[in-house]
């Protein structure tokens, strides 16, 4: 079971106004009273910038929804979501005294972990499936971990992680073995409330995998209520999968508390490729409190709406993020989301990390332009 961190909120409600963070630097360390690093000194950092939420209005219109945003993750340090985590997570582990440290990874939080301990001085193990996109693996071998490909699925590496952890004493950093990674994800919700005017949207589309982020903004909005930060109003939570690897969708369809592992799991959306999630179970607690849904997404739909927001809004998203623009079109056209409601999508990763189709015309230099 899942350990979460704990504060005093009490304490933190009148020790940080929200009023203060006006004079603090855009970081998701501005939100440091509700973060587990005690020690200033430990804090292990890339530059943590507040990512920006982009309105896309012609692409709402196109399709006939309502306010539609975008929050774009890729800006941060490593180029994905998985920065937050594990800024967290590694701040933690050097407080704590960690010496070496391994993780299971499609990909973004293998090049984020290694970017932190590198970083922090802390020798890292990367163990990823053998078909992760190979600009990923280079990011995370260039970051200083040694990288090992698997041939099998996510799940499968994490057998071997945890193998090698015990055999060589390495902590390992898989999602949800230890607490703090949530700690980092929950600043996606801090920080959406914040520039949202505290007014947090009617829905979020969230790519999920493991689950992190979609468990830490839940926290995050529990504890700003209990700050007095924010209302009592949620966001109904879409959890988004891949119709080749959808376990919890599966399980919320069917009403079960629990996801059994999703067999032969495929997509070419590798941060949606975990047959099983340690947190499932929180996961699917989540979509029926905050009265949301899960939804099954196709590659194609996927590749369809990867290139649509690319051509109508020009923003490049990852194929996970892309996943969610498929989902809210969908759920817009069989009416689970309204034209009303605000919408906000999470584009979890930079899409230049991804290999693209190929395009380009090759011309003869010395021959007119043929515009057919």
């Amino acid at each position: 079971m899942p350990l979460l961190v704990r504060y005093h909120l009490e304490g933190v409600r009148n020790a940080l106004p929200r009023e203060t963070l006006r004079e603090r630097a855009p970081t998701m360390w501005r939100y440091r009273e509700l973060l587990p690093v005690r020690h200033v000194e430990n804090i292990v950092s890339l530059g943590e910038a507040m990512t920006p939420i982009v309105s896309v209005p012609r692409i709402a219109r196109k399709i006939g929804g309502g306010e539609l945003l975008i929050k774009q993750e890729g800006m941060l340090p490593t180029g994905s979501f998985k920065a937050r985590g594990q800024a967290v997570a590694i701040s933690m582990a050097r407080e704590l005294g960690v010496k070496a440290a391994v993780i299971p990874s499609a990909g973004n939080a293998g090049a984020a972990m290694a970017a932190y301990c590198t970083r922090a001085g802390i020798p890292s193990y990367v163990f990823c499936p053998d078909d992760t996109p190979t600009p990923i693996v280079a990011q995370t071998a260039l970051q200083g971990a040694k990288v090992f490909l698997v041939n099998g699925l996510l799940d499968e590496c994490g057998r071997v992680a945890g193998a090698n952890a015990k055999a060589h004493g390495w902590f390992d950093m898989s999602t949800l073995k230890e607490p703090y990674r949530i700690e980092g994800k929950k600043t996606m919700g801090l920080e959406l409330a914040e520039q949202l005017g505290w007014v947090l949207p009617d829905v979020i589309f969230y790519p999920t995998g493991g689950g992190t982020g979609f468990i830490g903004m839940w926290k995050a909005f529990d504890e700003m209520e209990a700050i007095g930060w924010i209302g009592p109003k949620r966001p109904r939570m879409v959890c988004v999968q891949s119709a080749g690897c959808g376990p919890i969708v599966k399980a919320w369809q069917e009403g079960k508390a629990k996801s059994e592992r999703w067999e032969n799991a495929n997509t070419f959306a590798g941060g949606l490729r975990a047959p099983v999630a340690i947190g499932d179970y929180l996961i699917l607690q989540i979509i029926r409190e905050s009265n949301g849904f899960g939804i099954l997404i196709s590659d194609d739909e996927i590749r369809d709406a990867w290139q649509e927001v690319g051509h109508t809004e020009g923003l490049l998203m990852c194929p996970e993020g892309a996943a969610t623009y498929a989902a809210y079109k969908k759920a817009l056209g069989d009416g689970r989301v309204s034209r009303a409601e605000r919408v906000l999508l999470f584009d979890t990763a930079n899409g230049l990390k991804y290999e693209m189709p190929p395009a380009g015309k090759r011309i003869d230099k010395a021959r007119p332009l043929d515009l057919s």
